[in-house]
C-alpha cells in the first residue's frame, strides 16, 4: 500500500483502520507500522499519531544520487550472472510492462516497473545493496504515485529494452549506462514534476 501509493502523502495510518483493511490481526500490523517508521516510509507525529510522509522534496537529490549508483552497480553484477531463463523473465515482465502503458494503466505500471527492478537487483544477488534499494522506493512511493497519476502512464518511457540488449550480449558497462539512463529519467521527470507546484499539489 505505501510502495505503490495507496496510502497518499499525508494520509493518517491507524492500527485499527489497517487491521479492518487488510483483514489482519493487529498484532501483525503494529508490527508492520512499526518496521515502516524504521524504514523512514511512515512518520511518527507524537500523541501516537502515523501518517505517510507529505512530501520529499528536500531530499530528492539524495534519491537521485543514490539511485544513479546502486541501480548500475547491481546492473553490472546482474549482466555477469544472469541466466538465459533469468532474461526471459525479465522480458516477461517488460512486456506487461508496455502493455501497461499502452492502456494507460498506472497501477500496473507502478508494480510491473518495481518488478523489473526488483528482479534486477534479485539476479545481482547483493543482499545489502538491495536493501537499500528497496528502501528508497518504499519511501518515495507515495510521491512517484502522485507525480505518475498527473503525467499518465504513456508519458513515462524507460530504457529497458536497452538494458535487456546488454544483458544479452554480456556487456556490463552497456548495461550500466543504460539503467544510470532509466534512473536519471525518471527521477528527472519526478524533479520537474515536484517543481511544477500546480502538478502535485
Amino acid at each position: 500500500m505505501v510502495l505503490f501509493g495507496d496510502l497518499a502523502p499525508g494520509d493518517p495510518v491507524t492500527i485499527q483502520g489497517l487491521s479492518q483493511d487488510l483483514d489482519a490481526g493487529m498484532t501483525p500490523v503494529r508490527e508492520a507500522i512499526r518496521r515502516l517508521i524504521a524504514e523512514g516510509a511512515l512518520e511518527f507525529q507524537g500523541n501516537r499519531r502515523v501518517c505517510v510522509p507529505g512530501t520529499m522534496l528536500a531530499h530528492i537529490d539524495e534519491y537521485i544520487i543514490a539511485r544513479q549508483w546502486l541501480d548500475p552497480h547491481m546492473a553490472r553484477l546482474a549482466t555477469r550472472r544472469a541466466s538465459a531463463h533469468d532474461l526471459k523473465e525479465l522480458e516477461r515482465i517488460d512486456k506487461r510492462l508496455d502493455k501497461a502503458i499502452a492502456r494507460n494503466d498506472l497501477r500496473a505500471y507502478l508494480e510491473l516497473n518495481y518488478q523489473f527492478h526488483s528482479q534486477v537487483y534479485a539476479i545481482a544477488n547483493t543482499p545489502i545493496l538491495a536493501g537499500m534499494a528497496e528502501g528508497l522506493w518504499l519511501r518515495f512511493g507515495p510521491m512517484l504515485r502522485v507525480v505518475c497519476a498527473r503525467m499518465g502512464a504513456q508519458n513515462l518511457p524507460d530504457r529497458h529494452k536497452e538494458l535487456l540488449q546488454a544483458m544479452e550480449a554480456r556487456d556490463e558497462d552497456a548495461a550500466a549506462q543504460a539503467l544510470w539512463e532509466d534512473v536519471t529519467q525518471g527521477m528527472d521527470q519526478v524533479r520537474a514534476a515536484f517543481d511544477d507546484q500546480s502538478v502535485i499539489g
